[in-house]
């Protein structure tokens, strides 16, 4: 059986509260053999961590402040979640962190400060950042740039980008970019794009999961068996077997994430 690792679900989410049990039993089924779950705020982290505590051995969390939960209490905000790091020796990641200015730039400079002292993180802690970003990537790569030396590595979180944009964040050697159901998607330009200047071992498999379900079960709850459809549509993008895509992925979750 292909074996894989979903680097990215929200399973803490309220979408799978009435069957949890059983996603992750067609997750693993499927060859699923790790769930990592990114936080979005202490609610959600103290969640994940319970949820992990739980699965030791199947589900494993991050901790982080999402751009979009960014307000005017963001520091109080950062203060409560860094208390959290006393589950250090079970977190894989801090995370989900980042800049999103799609909907809104009221909380601008607040999202700059909090990425920021999330980044510091990173680098006190070793461990790797997911990061999230939604029109923002200058700003983000501005604010990169000051660590890129010091920072232990990451995956930038669902990857949609062209080949200029992938190669700007390719440029930080210990990152490696999230890759999930768009790729499978009619209209997507993934699978020219990343063949062209992504090499397969610069690639992590993950779902956003219950977002964006991959072809054919788009439109639907996204959940970490799927990502079989997007395995399978990134062996025929680079040509080569499935069980190459999943190896190579694997391999290099267990070097970003050093599990």
């Amino acid at each position: 059986m292909i074996e894989f690792i979903d680097t990215h679900c929200h399973l803490d989410g309220k979408e799978f509260d009435d069957d949890r049990e059983e996603v992750m039993q067609r997750a693993r089924e499927a060859g699923c053999k790790a769930i990592f779950l990114p936080a979005i705020d202490l609610p959600s982290s103290e969640r994940i961590l319970q949820l992990c505590q739980q699965h030791p051995d199947f589900l494993f969390p991050m901790v982080g402040l999402h751009p979009e939960e960014v307000h005017a209490d963001w520091q109080q905000q950062i203060i409560n979640l860094k208390s959290q790091f006393s589950n250090l020796k079970s977190i894989v990641a801090i995370g989900e962190v980042g800049l999103d200015f799609y909907w809104s730039r009221e909380f601008e400079q607040e999202q700059l400060l909090a990425f920021e002292e999330q980044v510091k993180w990173s680098v006190e802690t070793r461990l790797p950042l997911m990061i999230h970003c939604r029109k923002a990537q200058n700003e983000m790569v501005h604010i990169l740039k000051r660590y890129a030396h010091e920072l232990p590595g990451g995956v930038f979180h669902c990857f949609t980008g062209n080949e200029k944009e992938a190669a700007e964040l390719l440029q930080f050697d210990s990152f490696v970019l999230g890759i999930g159901g768009v790729s499978t998607f009619k209209k997507s330009h993934l699978p020219d794009v990343l063949p062209a200047v992504v090499p397969l071992d610069r690639i992590v498999l993950e779902t956003d999961a219950p977002y964006m379900a991959p072809v054919p079960h788009r439109g639907k709850r996204n959940e970490p068996a799927f990502i079989v459809n997007v395995l399978q549509r990134l062996a025929e993008a680079y040509g080569v077997t499935p069980e190459e895509v999943s190896h190579r992925t694997n391999a290099t979750v267990m070097r970003v994430f050093r599990q």
